[in-house]
């Protein structure tokens, strides 16, 4: 997806401001909990969340409603990012990640793309970022999320043992080097 002959950045990598996973203990929810709780608590805590984000992002709308053939949508969060120039929309999911997931958020993109009344003259694309509390990695692959300008990030609400942590964040190293490494060489990632 281009836009005034820019590329959208390649998600997932250093020079991605898009992180994953996103910590979110401290939004104080635990155990069984509904994305309404989700997003209540998230706007509770705005600013420890947007700082989790990381930088540049900054609030723009809860709930935003979009209208498409008299049928009204609703992007969960909105967010603006200063250094990428563009929208975020951002998708709550309380379980693991689905694939239809991707067919909801690209259709929020595009509303927001083709609207000029949302977007300011010279900013990007929009990006999304369905949040979820568990990837599903291999069908995240095959839809090549990636090229769609959709990044999906696993979140945590209560901080694992530290031996589970240290494997977790091995293991997505070891993903992110995977990636730099096949960017690098044009390739495919090898299972």
């Amino acid at each position: 997806m281009t836009h005034h002959g820019s590329t959208l950045p390649v998600l997932g990598t250093t020079s991605s401001p898009l992180k994953d996973p996103y910590i979110l203990d401290f939004l104080g929810i635990t155990d069984r909990y509904l994305e309404k709780d989700l997003e209540d608590a998230i706007l509770r805590e705005l600013e420890a969340f947007i700082l989790e984000l990381g930088s540049g992002f900054t609030f723009v709308a809860r709930q935003k409603r979009i209208q498409i053939d008299d049928e009204d949508f609703y992007i969960d969060l909105l967010f603006y990012n200063r250094k990428l120039r563009r929208l975020v929309a951002l998708d709550l999911k309380v379980g693991v990640f689905k694939a239809e997931y991707k067919d909801q958020m690209e259709l929020y993109l595009r509303w927001l793309d083709r609207h000029e009344h949302e977007r300011e003259s010279g900013e990007e694309t929009p990006l999304g970022i369905i949040l979820c509390a568990v990837k599903r990695r291999e069908q995240i692959e095959l839809l090549e999320l990636h090229k769609t300008g959709i990044h999906v990030a696993e979140y945590v609400t209560v901080l694992p043992p530290r031996e589970e942590l240290a494997r977790r964040l091995h293991a997505a190293a070891e993903h992110a080097r995977a990636r730099t490494d096949l960017g690098s060489r044009g390739g495919q990632v090898e299972r």
